[in-house]
């Protein structure tokens, strides 16, 4: 009998199965990662789940984008200086009077004094106005010291080992081509959580049979479809990317940022998006839509990434956006990708690109050398 798993270790693929019904391969859309990818995730926590993808845009828009947050901080900061030296005097004369000495007038206001039971003259409308100015500015400080003090420090220094913004800036730079790697956050892990507390326990997520496990991954390739989908790609940079669901993994972007840079993985590895998962039999695997084996895809994400390339230098990388998104659609159509709607897809593309004054299989074949279309 399989020992039991937490729920947690299930979503990371970390459960086991009893040998009489171990699958010999992972299940659809799950596939073993392609061995290019390796050095990369070999750096990464085998618990989440990562999406890890090249953002194109120009490192003048990122730099540009990055300075607002920059900013953002430096005021909070510039803030928290203004008002440690400006209250600082109010906890100081608070503490004095705790121990017994008599302070006078507290700075900021003259409505009290430190020892507000033994000050004289004060009636109970003054002292009430105190007490509720005092806790006032105690609740002031608190909600900047709890709630917008981690804004700068997460920043800056970062928690839960996954660095920060400004360490990550600080060690690749701005670039053309920057990798981004996302990791799941509760959003995801929740969901797919829910599914697989149906059975009551002990069902891997990779169980090709059970009707909980195909739910459960149902439930978690439909939000690595909506994180990777072309649309939201095209409209946002990637230190955008975050949301409830996802969270950007700054030492992995680090690491991801380095081995590409001594050429141990490569930018086409990643391209428009990889979706990476740990199971304990299995290995890293990726959350693929495509048909072939992991070598083809991994072939294929290269052609991909060399026209969208090409189509960056004419100018028009928002059609390369638009052809992806006519294909993703194309494909999720009931019946699936029939020969007749690829050549029907095919002609809506050419159309598309004729538009714009492109030769869409000229530059395809100029880009990836082969006449083998991106279908």
């Amino acid at each position: 009998m399989a020992p039991k798993q937490t729920s947690k270790a299930r979503l990371s693929g970390s459960g086991t199965k009893s040998s009489s019904s171990a699958p010999t391969k992972p299940p659809y859309p799950f596939q073993y990662a392609p061995p290019a990818l390796a050095p990369f995730t070999s750096t990464l926590s085998p618990g989440p789940l990562y999406i890890a993808h090249v953002d194109p845009r120009p490192a003048t828009f990122k730099r540009n984008l990055f300075l607002v947050p920059v900013a953002l901080n430096l005021a909070v900061v510039a803030a928290f200086v203004w008002r440690v030296w400006h209250i600082g005097p109010y906890y100081f004369a608070l503490l004095a009077a705790a121990f017994g000495h008599d302070t006078g007038a507290l700075p900021p206001g003259p409505e009290a004094t430190a020892t507000l039971l033994s000050a004289e003259g004060l009636t109970w409308a003054e002292l009430g106005r105190a007490i509720l100015a005092r806790a006032g500015t105690f609740m002031l400080d608190f909600v900047l010291a709890v709630f917008v003090w981690p804004w700068p420090w997460e920043f800056a220094v970062g928690s839960g080992g996954r660095g920060s913004p400004l360490r990550w800036r600080l060690a690749v730079g701005f670039r053309g081509d920057e990798v981004y790697v996302r990791r799941s956050r509760e959003g995801v892990d929740k969901l797919v959580g829910e599914h697989l507390k149906k059975t009551g326990g002990g069902v891997d997520l990779l169980d090709a049979d059970a009707k909980a496990a195909k739910e459960a991954r149902q439930a978690l390739v439909n939000r690595v479809r909506a994180a990777t989908a072309p649309l939201l790609m095209q409209q946002k940079t990637g230190y955008l990317l975050m949301d409830g669901d996802w969270d950007l993994d700054w030492r992995a972007m680090v690491n991801a940022t380095k081995l590409a840079d001594k050429k141990e993985i490569g930018l086409g590895d990643l391209g428009m998006g990889v979706a990476l998962l740990h199971h304990d039999k299995f290995g890293w695997l990726t959350v693929d839509f495509g048909a072939g084996d992991a070598t083809e895809q991994d072939k294929r994400r290269r052609q991909v990434f060399a026209f969208r390339d090409a189509l960056a230098k004419l100018g028009k990388e928002d059609l390369f956006f638009r052809w992806i998104e006519m294909v993703q659609f194309e494909t999720s159509q009931p019946g699936g990708f029939t020969p007749d709607r690829q050549i029907k897809a095919a002609q809506k593309i050419r159309e598309m690109f004729q538009e714009h004054g492109i030769d869409f299989d000229g530059l395809w074949k100029a880009a990836v050398g082969t006449d083998d279309l991106g279908m």
